[in-house]
C-alpha cells in the first residue's frame, strides 16, 4: 500500500518498505538449476550460502527444490520438500531479521514452507498450474509472486509466441491479479517472468517498457541474473561470465520502475542499488 512517499507491503508478520527497492537472494538446492545447480544440496553449504547472502545485503532469500531452467524436468512434490523443508526450518531459526521466500508451484510444498516459517511464495507458473496458493497465501497472510510464465520449462522456449508480448502480458496480469485477489490475497508481487516462454527480443521490449506493468499499483520483481538473454546479447557468454550484464539489465529495471531484483550476486546488486537510490536522491 501507498504511505506518502513508501511503498511498504506486509508479509506475514514482516513488513517490507520498498521506497528502498529490495534484493531477493537465490539460493537452489537442486542439482540442475542453470547457474548454482548442485553447490547448495547439503544443508551446510545452504545455511552457509543464505549467511553470506543476508551479511552481504540480501533482504528476501529465495529456497527452490525443483529447477526451472528451460528443459528441466519436474520433481515429485516429495523430493521438493526433502530439498527445501530443512533448509527453511533451519533458516527461519537462526536468520530471523530476513524475509524466507520458497519457489514453488506446487501447493503440498508452499503449506509446508509456511508450516516451517516461509513468509512469501513465489509461483513461476502465476495461478495456471495451482489456483489454490492465492487462498493459500490468504490465509497465512503471505505475500505471494505473480509470475508469467508460456509453456512449462520442457516447452517454454521452444517458439514462444505473442501478438503484442506487452499488451498479451498486461492482459495475463489482470486476469490472475482477480484471481488472486478474488482470493483474499493481499499482498501481491508481479514478475514478468524473464527468459520464460519469451525470445530475446521479447525479453527486451518487456525491460523497455517496465513501467507499463507499474501501473497496477503493485511492486514489480524482475529476476534476469545471469540468464541466457545475457549471454546472446553479449556474444555467447558463459552463465559465470554474465554479471556485468546482469547488473545493466537490472538497473535499467529499477529506472523502469522495478522494486525488487532477484539475484545470485548479492554483493554487487547491493552496491547498484546504493549508487541508483543516490543518484535519484540528486535529483532537482
Amino acid at each position: 500500500m501507498e504511505a506518502g512517499s513508501k511503498y511498504v507491503i506486509l508479509c506475514r508478520n514482516k513488513s517490507i518498505d520498498l521506497a528502498d527497492p529490495k534484493i531477493m537472494g537465490v539460493l537452489n538446492t537442486t542439482p540442475d538449476s542453470f547457474s548454482d545447480g548442485g553447490l547448495f544440496v547439503s544443508q551446510k553449504d545452504a545455511l552457509e550460502r543464505i549467511g553470506q547472502m543476508v551479511e552481504e545485503g540480501a533482504d528476501i532469500i529465495d529456497v527452490g527444490g525443483e529447477s526451472t531452467r528451460p528443459g528441466a524436468d519436474p520433481v515429485s512434490p516429495a523430493e521438493e520438500m526433502n530439498r527445501v523443508l530443512p533448509i527453511i526450518e533451519k533458516a527461519a531459526e537462526r536468520f530471523g531479521d530476513v524475509l524466507l521466500s520458497v519457489d514453488t508451484t506446487k501447493y503440498e510444498v508452499a503449506r509446508a514452507a509456511l508450516e516451517a516459517g516461509v513468509h512469501i511464495v513465489n509461483d513461476i507458473s502465476g495461478l495456471q498450474k495451482e489456483p489454490r496458493l492465492a487462498g493459500l497465501c490468504a490465509e497465512y497472510s503471505a505475500g505471494y509472486v505473480l509470475m508469467h510464465s508460456q509453456g512449462d520449462p520442457q516447452t517454454m522456449q521452444k517458439n514462444p509466441r505473442y501478438d503484442d508480448v506487452i499488451s498479451d502480458l498486461k492482459h495475463y496480469f489482470k486476469n490472475q491479479m482477480a484471481l488472486a485477489l478474488n482470493a483474499g490475497l493481499q499482498t501481491l508481487i508481479l514478475d514478468p517472468g524473464i527468459g520464460f516462454g519469451k525470445t530475446l527480443e521479447h525479453n527486451l521490449k518487456i525491460i523497455a517498457n517496465l513501467d507499463k506493468f507499474t501501473e497496477f499499483g503493485y511492486p514489480i520483481l524482475v529476476g534476469a541474473s545471469r540468464k541466457s538473454m545475457i549471454g546472446e546479447l553479449l556474444g555467447g557468454r558463459p552463465v559465470d561470465d554474465r554479471l556485468t550484464g546482469t547488473i545493466a539489465v537490472h538497473y535499467h529495471s529499477l529506472i523502469m520502475g522495478a522494486k525488487m531484483l532477484r539475484v545470485h550476486d548479492v554483493k554487487e546488486a547491493k552496491d547498484s542499488i546504493r549508487i541508483f537510490n543516490a543518484v535519484n536522491a540528486a535529483k532537482l
